[in-house]
């Protein structure tokens, strides 16, 4: 490591590790390690290993996680750009797995840019439940959303908003809240230097007060008897252990429960040793501390949550009728002109009006995609359809919940309405597999033909390539996949693909 470590910072580490201190210095001098994590929303464990060139080793905490070799390029392959991986730190992907996330579960991110966590959590949602992701940062908003839809996410809100407003529009609510808090970063000092210098003494107690505040709120969008773990990658014992701590004595009805696990976590401080760590000297990743927190009210049974969800939609129909969403809602692919215009979502049965009378635009919009999802695709996504000016989104919530939350995502991003046809969005296309589109084709990511399409250009295509759905014309829309995973939109016609990949997503 060329930066020099802070003196205040190594005389505190001296203190804590005591004859493990040399150890501990000595692993700045090592290479950072590199990982990748398998999603298992498009391509199994087993497939990817089969696939891949990579030369995966396992990590310990997370099986869906894998070493990469130093100097492997992971980005530069086409199965990055078909969502099949994501490049993630190793230490970062033990958070979620403390979670036990089960399919159904409603899952808060509550500090989720860039999206590294959440595309973990929707892998284990399986498409079931509930996940939204939020940060307060809108710059950091864009990075979130756009790894959301390269890794498929259908299931999933983006929100830039504050987490006391959050716990206000969503009480008692989640299953599952992840904090992954924003921190000093002293375990990320071998990876970055730009922490080290942007630390001074202070830096632990400026953050210490920010965490105080989103575990409160957090603590009030918790269903009884649900799970909160609490995340950080610094080795302040303020940030961490002093935090659980007074959260405890605040909050009587959390409990600590005991990391348990592989051997890898090393544990915490004093009368926070249920909590964990994760040593850069001791394992093979950066700093990180855990704290895994136990609601102790009794676990509401389907039949009780159900009930509630109808309580909160009535009230959310009270609150104001004009969002706050319909200013913030875009689409990334800017390149494209997907710019949502202002307005009140709305959300209506797909399908044609009656005669008689005259059709509304939410109707023609609706009716048009209900037209594209029975030629493209032959079933019907399941969720509520949400129009923001021309663009259409299938969230998993009514739009009524969404009510004045800055909402930068309400769900999977479908399309775009455009002189009365449906225009099918990257992000439907990535959340596709294969067999889900009645015409797709497969380039193969060993030939030239994958980059090609990677880059935005022309393929010559026969027909003989082309899967077709029984019953479905040759002429149209293709899903464009890569060694048989979905990876974008293309037209079909006459032997000639033409490229609907989007400008801004490009292979560069």
């Amino acid at each position: 490591m060329a930066a020099q470590l802070p003196s205040s910072f190594s005389e505190r580490m001296m203190d804590m590790l005591g004859t493990d201190y040399n150890q501990f210095a000595d692993s700045y001098k090592e290479t950072p390690y590199g990982g990748v994590r398998v999603n298992t929303l498009k391509i199994s464990v087993e497939s990817l290993k089969a696939l891949s060139t990579l030369g995966l080793e396992p990590i310990p905490w997370c099986p869906t996680g894998f070493y990469t070799e130093n100097g492997a390029r992971p980005g530069k392959h086409p199965h990055y750009h078909a969502g099949l991986y994501y490049i993630q730190e190793p230490s970062a992907m033990a958070p979620v797995e403390l979670l036990n996330i089960e399919p159904g579960d409603r899952v808060l991110d509550l500090c989720a840019a860039p999206g590294g966590k959440s595309t973990q959590i929707s892998a284990k949602l399986l498409g079931k439940g509930l996940l939204v992701s939020n940060d307060l940062h809108p710059e950091r908003t864009k990075a979130l959303a756009k790894n959301l839809e390269l890794y498929g996410v259908r299931n999933g809100i983006v929100l830039n908003e504050s987490p006391d407003h959050i716990a206000a529009a969503f009480p008692l609510f989640f299953d599952k809240i992840l904090i992954d808090a924003p921190c000093s970063g002293e375990g990320m000092f071998r990876k970055d230097e730009d922490m080290v210098k942007q630390w001074d003494s202070g830096t632990p107690a400026k953050y210490a007060s920010m965490q105080r505040d989103i575990l409160r709120s957090a603590a009030t969008a918790l269903a009884p008897g649900g799970t909160l773990v609490y995340s950080t990658c610094t080795f302040a014992t303020e940030e961490n252990e002093e935090i659980i701590a007074e959260f405890i004595s605040e909050h009587p009805q959390f409990s600590v429960v005991t990391v348990g696990g592989t051997g890898s976590f090393a544990p915490g401080f004093g009368e926070l040793s249920g909590t964990a760590r994760l040593w850069p000297h001791k394992v093979k990743g950066e700093g990180h501390f855990m704290a895994v927190l136990q609601h102790g009210g009794t676990k509401r049974s389907m039949e009780e949550r159900d009930h509630l969800e109808v309580k909160l939609n009535e009230s959310a129909r009270a609150r104001t009728t004009t969002p706050k969403s319909a200013a913030h809602v875009k689409s990334s692919n800017k390149s494209e002109g997907r710019r949502g215009k202002e307005g009140k979502p709305s959300h209506k049965p797909t399908g044609g009006a009656d005669r008689g009378r005259q059709v509304s635009g939410d109707e023609q919009a609706l009716t048009a995609y209900g037209n594209f999802v029975r030629d493209q695709l032959g079933w019907e996504p399941q969720g509520y359809p949400v129009l923001f000016g021309d663009h259409l989104y299938i969230s998993p919530l009514p739009k009524e919940r969404l009510n004045g939350l800055k909402t930068i995502r309400p769900g999977w991003y479908v399309g775009q309405i455009r002189n009365g046809r449906f225009i099918p969005g990257h992000p439907m296309a990535t959340a596709l597999h294969q067999e889900e589109s009645c015409r797709s084709v497969s380039l193969s990511s060993t030939n030239h033909e994958a980059i090609s399409y990677l880059k935005g250009e022309t393929l010559s295509i026969s027909q003989e390539r082309l899967s077709i759905r029984i019953g479905s014309a040759q002429k149209g829309y293709v899903l464009v996949c890569i060694d048989g995973y979905s990876a974008g939109w293309g037209k079909w016609q006459d032997g000639i693909l033409k490229n609907e990949y989007p400008a801004g997503w490009r292979w560069m």
